[in-house]
């Protein structure tokens, strides 16, 4: 009797399978020739965004609905291959399309779990679906997948259909496509990850949304060591390898943009200067463009201003936490009110969010939103021992919303707090304006605001050498003596109140040579200059550094900075000086490329010395790069000492009221400005300073971008003349090299020192007036024809 029922069941299967066969054929022959044509995949072109780079090859910057890079399939890595044909279809190169023998084994899986727990699509049919079907779960639409897999086949090679489904599925993030998707969860190129990140991102294509490690890292975890427990069934890995990969401990990277360098104002400049110029398409056509920023002179700009703002606040110490909120007893109601606090306050820079759980004068516990536990202990609660110990009010204590930081490589937690202050850096290269290193801010996603090319602020002292460069050209000279005496200014003069300004120690003496005033920065002999030569005339001659006149209003304010420029502004200005003379229009874009390699832009910028136009005597300018290297030797920037170098020249600014704080500073080949304030201008601190506060930025930058760099010279240009003078007087003296060794020794000057003048403007012989008109004895020069500024 059985024998009977298995012949029945016999030929009823046999029956189905030619009924199924001829329905298969019938589908087959009304849905094979509706399939569509596959150029799009023979002839692949994604939406490839913008990608912004450095001069030397660092990623800055990406924009596009979606994160792609394309990767051709020689370049991909064995692992990676292996990881996702282990995860996806481990019969890939042996099938037509269709796998046959898998379809037969998810169907009885799916007959024995009572449901459908189990699918059957191969990565052909992945590509298929992906490129032209919907994701409508019908019969229809899934015999057109198989047919069109089977289509694609014949087309194309197994490699090429595995390099389509590389660079097109969606693997979550706005990521498409494995390349992408490297950069967006582990911050690196493919070529650099681990197999154990190979594993976890070939865990991505089931379910992108479930398996994304960023939103839930424990299901992506299990999902990563089911491939790699497949990759060792199928050989291959051996076990040793994989139990390393399964040990390994895994940093995801958040939401935010993975870039090589942190240089996100500079890209954002980019952005809208292609935008104007080829607008909407540049999200998807896969521009390519190479700026002038320096990698490695961008990340120490970038760390030198978070130092800056960082130090600021520890000098003007704790604010105090973000918010407090109450901690329930039980432990799931607490990590449920920790989680809420934490939601909406997302990391800004290296500072994350935390909730204090316990805090004593020895040891603040803190939980981040990820779950982890960091201790905070050591010299580091020095910042906060008032807040720690108080009773009542300014407290510290459990519920505290605050933020932390690692240092480190144990990790050492400290804690931080958001900045108030803002600070920026730009440095540009004297010789043709390439901008090396920008930073508009402390942090581009808390204020988009560019304080580089946007913020109008008031110069303060840094704008004093181009009112002295002014001076040069009526004639006066480093030598020439000027009252340092209390001064008295009417509401004309001072543009609209009368007005008495004050040196900044409040220090008066009689009169001073103009070298002398600015290494020290006297305010009173530089107004007392602005009176002699004009504010009219310096207002019309600050024109030929790009400054414009309308910002800079014609009062003897003007002296000390009262009017407004930009950092990126002052930085052309301070390379006139630099590169001998020569205007030069600041840059950013390089080059910009199609998807495809071809040159669609190229920068052909005006260099000093060939192109760009003269716009002061290079006398002048190198009688201000001498002035100001005493600036920094014993001025007010003898800070820049610890450089260790001869060849720096600058100046520091500091505005009334420590409003802002500036300097700007310049070797022949690099000028670099630095600049601190509140974006709603107010006070920094009564002793805050240019030196205090902008200078330390500076220092930190340059020690990185001239390390290694050999030390240059600013050529003596052909007219200018060195003579002794007595610098009590400002007048010649007679050679005396046994006076002048003395006078090394004893300190004193004994025997003169060596001052540089014009040719035609010798230092008089005997002592002249001093006051705020021009020097007597020499004549003004005819105005110079230099062009104006480009700028």
């Amino acid at each position: 009797m059985f024998s009977k029922w298995w012949h029945y069941a016999l030929a009823l299967i046999i029956s189905l399978g030619v009924v199924g066969t001829a329905l298969a054929g019938l589908a087959a022959a009304l849905i094979y020739p509706n399939l569509p044509p596959i150029e799009a995949l023979t002839n692949y072109k994604p939406k490839l965004p913008l990608r912004v780079y450095t001069a030397d090859g660092a990623l800055i910057g990406e924009f596009g609905e979606e994160r792609r890079a394309f990767i051709p399939i020689e370049k991909v890595p064995t692992y990676m291959k292996q990881a996702i044909i282990a995860a996806e279809d481990e019969r890939f190169y042996e099938h037509g399309g269709v796998d046959t023998l898998g379809v037969m084994r998810a169907a009885i899986a799916n007959l024995v779990s009572g449901g459908a727990k189990e699918g059957a699509s191969t990565i052909t049919m992945q590509v298929a679906r992906n490129f032209f079907l919907s994701n409508e779960k019908t019969l229809t639409r899934k015999l057109s997948e198989a047919m069109l897999a089977i289509k694609i086949e014949h087309s194309l090679s197994k490699d090429k259909i595995l390099e389509l489904y590389l660079n097109q599925i969606y693997l979550g993030q706005r990521a498409y496509g494995f390349e992408a998707a490297a950069r967006t969860y582990f911050g690196k190129p493919m070529r650099e990850l681990s197999l154990a990140e190979f594993a976890m991102l070939a865990g991505l294509p089931k379910a992108p949304s479930r398996y994304n490690p960023v939103v839930n890292f424990p299901r992506a975890k299990a999902r990563q060591e089911y491939v790699l427990g497949r990759m060792l069934a199928l050989k291959f890995i051996d076990r040793p390898t994989w139990e390393a990969a399964v040990k390994q401990r895994l940093v995801v990277h958040q939401a935010r943009q993975q870039t090589d360098v942190s240089a996100d104002y500079a890209a954002e400049m980019v952005r809208q200067a292609l935008f104007e110029q080829y607008g909407e398409s540049i999200y998807s056509s896969g521009y390519k463009a190479v700026t002038t920023l320096r990698r490695a002179q961008q990340a120490a700009a970038d760390l030198a201003v978070w130092r800056g703002i960082a130090d600021y606040d520890q000098r003007h110490g704790y604010r105090g936490p973000e918010k407090t909120i109450s901690l329930p007893a039980g432990k799931t109601e607490r990590e449920a009110a920790i989680a809420d606090a934490l939601s909406d306050l997302a990391p800004v820079s290296d500072m994350l969010p935390a909730v204090v759980l316990s805090a004593s004068p020895k040891l603040i516990r803190a939980e981040l939103d990820d779950g982890r536990i960091v201790d905070i202990s050591g010299a580091s609660l020095k910042w906060v021992a008032n807040w720690v110990a108080a009773k009542k009010g300014r407290q510290l204590a459990p519920g505290a919303v605050v933020r932390v930081q690692a240092t480190g490589a144990k990790p050492d937690w400290r804690l931080a707090q958001l900045p108030e202050v803002e600070a920026a850096l730009v440095a540009i290269n004297p010789e043709d304006g390439a901008i090396t290193a920008l930073v508009g801010g402390f942090d581009f996603h808390r204020n988009k605001f560019n304080r580089v090319t946007q913020a109008w602020r008031q110069p303060g002292s840094s704008f004093k050498p181009f009112i002295y460069s002014a001076a040069l050209e009526k004639g006066y000279t480093p030598a020439t003596m000027i009252d340092n005496m209390p001064l008295t200014l009417s509401a004309d003069e001072a543009g609209g109140t009368a007005w008495e300004p004050q040196n900044y120690d409040g220090d008066t003496s009689g009169p001073v040579r103009m070298r002398t005033a600015l290494t020290k920065s006297l305010n009173l002999v530089s107004i007392r200059i602005l009176q002699g030569i004009g504010p009219a005339y310096a207002r019309d001659y600050i024109r030929r550094f790009g400054f414009d006149p309308a910002r800079h209003p014609p009062y003897l304010t003007m002296a000390l900075g009262a009017g407004s420029v930009t950092p990126l502004q002052l930085a052309a200005a301070y390379g006139v000086f630099a590169n001998g003379g020569f205007a030069v229009k600041p840059y950013l874009i390089d080059k910009v490329y199609d998807k495809d390699g071809r040159l669609l832009m190229q920068a052909r910028p005006q260099k000093a010395g060939g192109g760009a136009p003269r716009v002061i005597d290079p006398r002048n300018a190198w009688l201000m790069t001498s002035m100001m290297q005493d600036v920094v030797r014993y001025g007010t920037g003898a800070s820049a000492a610890r450089l260790g170098r001869s060849d720096i020249a600058g100046k520091t600014g500091t505005t009334n009221d420590a409003r802002d704080t500036w300097f700007a500073g310049y070797t022949p080949d690099l000028v670099t400005i630095t600049w601190m304030g509140y974006d709603q201008p107010r006070s920094l601190g009564a002793r805050e300073t240019g030196a205090q506060s902008a200078l330390p930025i500076w220092i930190n930058f340059m020690g990185t971008a001239l390390k290694g760099v050999p030390q240059k010279t600013w050529t003596m240009p052909s007219g200018i003349i060195s003579v002794k003078i007595d610098p009590a007087t400002g007048t010649r003296v007679a050679d005396n090299p046994i006076g002048e060794f003395l006078g090394n020794i004893l300190g004193a000057d004994t025997g003169g020192m060596t001052e540089y003048f014009y040719q035609e403007f010798p230092p008089p012989d005997t002592p002249a007036a001093t006051g705020g008109s021009s020097p007597e004895a020499p004549t003004a020069p005819a105005e110079p024809a230099f062009p104006g500024s480009p700028l």
